[in-house]
Parts: C-alpha cells; sequence; structure tokens
C-alpha cells in the first residue's frame, strides 16, 4: 500500500497488515461496525484508533489501522474521505518521525509543496466563501465607528491574510463627510509559514495600498516593523507551571499601547489541548466544515478546490504532526479567549446593527448554509449549517473609572487570523519596542 503526498511522486509504503481479519487483534475492535460504511463517525474512530497507537508507541497497530485507512480516504472522494485523506498524510508524517522505521519514508516527505498566490489570485481565494470576508466585514465596521471623529488613525495588524481587508476600509473612511483621516497601518515583518503564501511582500503590499489610498484621496502610510521578538515565547501548554501565559503576556503588551478598539477575528476551536487524540476529534469535527462547503458548489476535480484543500491540509500536518514550538496551530475557542480579554482588563463592544445588516447581506451572496448569531461577550459568530466556524469581537480596555466613554486615542489593534490563525505568541513585541508602535 501507499500514500502520496501532494505535490511529489514519492510514496510511502506501508507493512501489509496480514492479521487485518483476525478477531482476535486489536485492529479487530477498531473496524467493528464500520466496513463498508464511510461516514464521519466511522472515519473519525479509525483516525483516533491511530492516534491512540502511536501515543502508545504500538506501531504495529498504527500500521494496521492506516492500512485500513488508506482504502477508505480518497483526495477525490466525499468531504469525509476528502478530509482523512489530509488526516492520514498528517499521521504517516508524525510516524515518520516518531518510528522512521516503520514507513522507510525520507525525512522531507512532510513537507507538503508551498503555492505562492499573486493578489489577484489571493483575492479570488478570499472571495470563494465568507470565511474571511465575514471577519473583514465585522472588524471593518467596529473600526470605522471607533475612529469617528479622529483626523489621525495607527492601525497596528497581526494577521495572515496580507492587508487584504483594507482596501474596503479606506475606501469607506474616504468618503467620509469630515474628511478622511490620515490612515498608518504598521505590519509584523515575520509571519509564520502557513497558507495563504504571496508571491510579493509585505512592503509591496503596501505600495499597492498606498496607491489606491492615492486613487481615493485618502493620506496614507505603511510601516513594516522589524523589531518583531517571536521566538521569546513558548506555548502555554508548554510553560513552566504557574508562569504567565504568552497570550496573557502578548494582552498586557497591547495594553501599554493603549488602543481605542482591539479587533479580534479567529477560527471557534480550541487545538491547545496536548494529547493527540483530543486534537484529532476536535480537529476532525471542525475542519469539516470548509470540505463540506467546497462540496455544494466545486467538481470534485476541480484544481481551484483541490487547493483550497491542500492549504487545510498544511494546517492538519502541524497540528496532528508536530509538538513543541513546531507546533503553531494553537486555536483557543471564543469562549475562553473572551474570558481571556476579560481577565487582562477589556470590556466588549458591541456590533451596531448596520455591522450586522452588513455581514447578512454578504452572507446572501453565497451558499444558504451560512448562518450567523449572536453570542455572549457581544460576538459575532459565522456558522455553516448552525456549525460555529469563525467568530468575530470587538473589545476596549475597561477605562480606570466609571467614565465608559470612549477617549480620544488614535491607535486601533487589529487582529486577525480567519484561514489560518495562529497562537498570539506569534503576534508580541518587546516591551521596550512598543513606543515605537505609537502614531
Amino acid at each position: 500500500m501507499k500514500a502520496e503526498m501532494r505535490g511529489t511522486s514519492t510514496t510511502i509504503p506501508l507493512q501489509n497488515p496480514s492479521l487485518c481479519n483476525n478477531p482476535q487483534t486489536s485492529l479487530a475492535g477498531a473496524l467493528k461496525g464500520c466496513i463498508g460504511s464511510l461516514d464521519g463517525a466511522c472515519l473519525e474512530k479509525l483516525l483516533l484508533h491511530c492516534a491512540s497507537a502511536l501515543e502508545n508507541n504500538d506501531v504495529t497497530l498504527a500500521q494496521q489501522v492506516m492500512w485500513v485507512l488508506n482504502n477508505l480516504a480518497s483526495s477525490n472522494g466525499d468531504p469525509n474521505q476528502r478530509l482523512t485523506s489530509w488526516f492520514l498524510r498528517a499521521l504517516i508524517s508524525r510516524a515518520s518521525r516518531v518510528c522512521p522505521n516503520a514507513t522507510n519514508n525520507n525525512n522531507n516527505l512532510h513537507n507538503l509543496d508551498r503555492r505562492l498566490m499573486s493578489v489577484t489570485e489571493l483575492a479570488g481565494y478570499v472571495d470563494l466563501i465568507p470565511w474571511h470576508r465575514f471577519g473583514f466585514c465585522a472588524s471593518n465596521s467596529a473600526i470605522y465607528k471607533a475612529i469617528e471623529g479622529n483626523t489621525k488613525v495607527h492601525i497596528l495588524v497581526c494577521s495572515i491574510s496580507h492587508c487584504m481587508q483594507w482596501p474596503t476600509l479606506i475606501d469607506a473612511i474616504a468618503k467620509r463627510p469630515d474628511g478622511p483621516p490620515s490612515l498608518r497601518i504598521s505590519v509584523p515583518s515575520w509571519r509564520p509559514l502557513v497558507p495563504p503564501s504571496l508571491n510579493v511582500s509585505s512592503k509591496e503590499v503596501g505600495q499597492r495600498l498606498a496607491n489606491f489610498s492615492k486613487f481615493r484621496d485618502a493620506p496614507f502610510e505603511f510601516h513594516v516593523i522589524e523589531e518583531l521578538n517571536y521566538d521569546m515565547y513558548l506555548p502555554d501548554d508548554e510553560q513552566i507551571k504557574g508562569a504567565i501565559s504568552s497570550r496573557d503576556n502578548f494582552l498586557d503588551r497591547v495594553k501599554d499601547l493603549n488602543p481605542c478598539i482591539v479587533t479580534i477575528v479567529d477560527e471557534d476551536c480550541d487545538l491547545g489541548n496536548s494529547s493527540l487524540t483530543s486534537r484529532i476529534a476536535t480537529c476532525f469535527n471542525y475542519l469539516w466544515i470548509p470540505f463540506d462547503v467546497l462540496e455544494t458548489f466545486l467538481p470534485k476535480d476541480s484544481r481551484q478546490r483541490l487547493d483550497y484543500e491542500a492549504d487545510i491540509g498544511h494546517k492538519i500536518e502541524n497540528i496532528i504532526g508536530f509538538e513543541g514550538n513546531q507546533r503553531i496551530e494553537r486555536l483557543e475557542s471564543c469562549t475562553y479567549f473572551s474570558q481571556r480579554m476579560e481577565k487582562n482588563g477589556f470590556m466588549s463592544v458591541p456590533f451596531c446593527e448596520e455591522t450586522i445588516k452588513e455581514v447578512k447581506t454578504l452572507l446572501d451572496e453565497h451558499a444558504s448554509g451560512w448562518g450567523m448569531k449572536k453570542e455572549e461577550h457581544d460576538m459575532l459568530v459565522l456558522t455553516w449549517k448552525g456549525h460555529n466556524s469563525v467568530y468575530a469581537t470587538s473589545w476596549m480596555m475597561v477605562p480606570p473609572q466609571i467614565d465608559m466613554r470612549i477617549h480620544d486615542q488614535n491607535l486601533n489593534l487589529n487582529y486577525s487570523a480567519a484561514t489560518n490563525p495562529q497562537s498570539l505568541r506569534h503576534c508580541s513585541f518587546p516591551r521596550n519596542n512598543h513606543t515605537k508602535l505609537q502614531a
């Protein structure tokens, strides 16, 4: 048997488990009720058995389950089969590092090809489903409202979306009755190696924004921050017990900047668990959403669909195949993150009715399965068939006095990681550099 990695003709030979049909083997328990069924529950069960075997160093059982999965998963099948094929790749990649002799795998097999998009291709990628535009729309509306009357605005962006949301905001502020403010956008020079990837630099993106702003007669500056220090933080689950969380540390730095508003857009999933089986269960039951969405309007052999799914496959490999500092996909659910924000001295800012109307109009342009709901902490949540996918929240610092008005500050911090959100440790700035970020 073999499992092929996208972008390479190299194959991974696995031992044929001759005991597969023997009721006395551990595999028989894993297969009970699954053979002949391709539903998500069956495939998830097999993935969990494989993960458990790897965690227990049971290489033989892991190989046997991989052999079965390889015969059930398909990159051209239904959404469950396609999703499972990427989990299988991730498990093989993990096994090749933990037990190199088990798969006869060469060490570079897990390095999937990373495609670089043009700006035009990225725009199409973002527009494919509302996974990104939902957050852009909600965040821009909250920012626009928060900066009313300000003549200078500084937006600090911690995002992986290559500034795709800002042309819409620039266009909106250019139409302000009292004239556009002077807008400055700052982005970190470092970006995690996760999709989507662009074939131009951040500086070139900034130049394109500057050209667009000039066309709209809106004063604009763009700065790339070179002092980003992202190696100084460990993932939360690997810190010394009792030490301050890296996310809390980041939020402490945010407060030093005294922003008038902080907008957060992220995927509503909790992937911080150190247990491989727990991560697989959570991830499988979350990432079926984009696979199911694409099934509704793209052919099975669509190049656009295959590329989009491959980008999700990169995420799956990082979640399943890596540990320690190499595992950068560490999502925190909207509930936990909102509690963290409140604990760190922030209060939620509700989205106005006009924002909600704009988001609903956006969703009307897509498949009927998309929806939106409000949840606690004034958050808006994008749903697919009733399941949470992406959330958007807006926050301000709790004023030191009873006066709850938003003070006339000119810094807005935007954190958006809508397709490939990263742990906040990747957006941290050294305390002695924060004055350089102020407008």
